[in-house]
């Protein structure tokens, strides 16, 4: 079986890798991914952005990239790029509405050719959107490449709170630093009077989730803008959910600077 196993080796050009991910489906995972990856490209950051969600890819509607990457002279694909994030997805192989029905082994090829098959260039961060769960796609992750480090995303909801703890553990098992969790949903901001109402009231299951980063709340720009493939911190730049992925972005970057003293992080 061990001969078997892809060799895990760092990605050429690519200093860090950090993974966006849950356990559990439908908390924002890719939305959090995109948004996360255009204010580290503000702030300077070379920053590259993999769909690994072979089944559901998303992030050639949220990011507006639609086309098939190019093909250079190492047969090596070209992520296309948009909002200065080179992006690579599933989802610009494969018609739009295709399907794909794969067992395992190719759900496993299918990350390598992404990972490995591309021409990232320099990047200082690649962020990588995971599906829910804890299978082929986070494994097959883990074995090939370095792993930086996971943002857990989640909502405050205990069914989201408990598949999200059994994804934590998951890393925690393959060695994977957990930088924290990216509360998400979890309260509103009233547009007429301005109060902060909470959806989620006397819940204290996400006290068992790691350190909280950020605390997102729902708004109606967000679905506004993934439709129309413009990241919310591209569009409205000086809103308060921006200001929240802006400070995200720091705060990654201060780990990755304590991690790493001798690179020069933008900051």
């Amino acid at each position: 079986m061990a001969r078997g196993l892809p060799k895990k080796a760092p990605l050429k050009g690519v200093a860090n890798i950090i993974v966006i991910a849950s356990g559990k489906g439908g908390v924002g995972k890719s939305t959090v991914a995109v948004n996360f990856a255009c204010s580290l490209a503000k702030l300077g950051q070379r920053v590259g952005l993999l769909d690994g969600d072979i089944f559901g890819p998303s992030i050639p509607l949220l990011m507006n990239l639609n086309d098939e990457p190019c093909i250079n002279e190492h047969n090596l694909m070209i992520p296309p790029e948009n909002y200065s994030v080179k992006c690579l997805s599933m989802g610009m192989l494969t018609p739009p509405d295709g399907s794909i029905v794969w067992r395992g082994p190719l759900v496993m090829s299918a990350i390598q050719r992404l990972l490995k098959g591309a021409d990232w260039g320099q990047l200082d961060i690649l962020v990588i959107d995971t599906p829910p769960g804890t299978g082929d796609v986070h494994l097959s992750l883990a074995q090939q490449v370095p792993l930086t480090g996971v943002i857990l995303v989640s909502t405050p909801h205990a069914p989201a709170v408990q598949v999200t703890l059994r994804g934590a553990t998951m890393y925690e098992k393959l060695n994977v630093p957990i930088f924290g969790v990216v509360e998400n949903m979890s309260f509103c901001i009233c547009k007429k009077c301005k109060d902060r109402m909470e959806f989620f009231k006397n819940v204290n299951s996400s006290i068992l989730l790691p350190r909280k980063l950020i605390s997102l709340p729902l708004d109606a720009h967000i679905a506004e803008c993934c439709e129309a493939g413009v990241p919310v911190v591209i569009k409205y730049p000086d809103c308060d959910y921006t200001n929240l992925f802006t400070r995200l972005a720091n705060e990654v970057l201060e780990i990755l600077e304590k991690r790493n003293p001798e690179r020069d992080f933008v900051l």
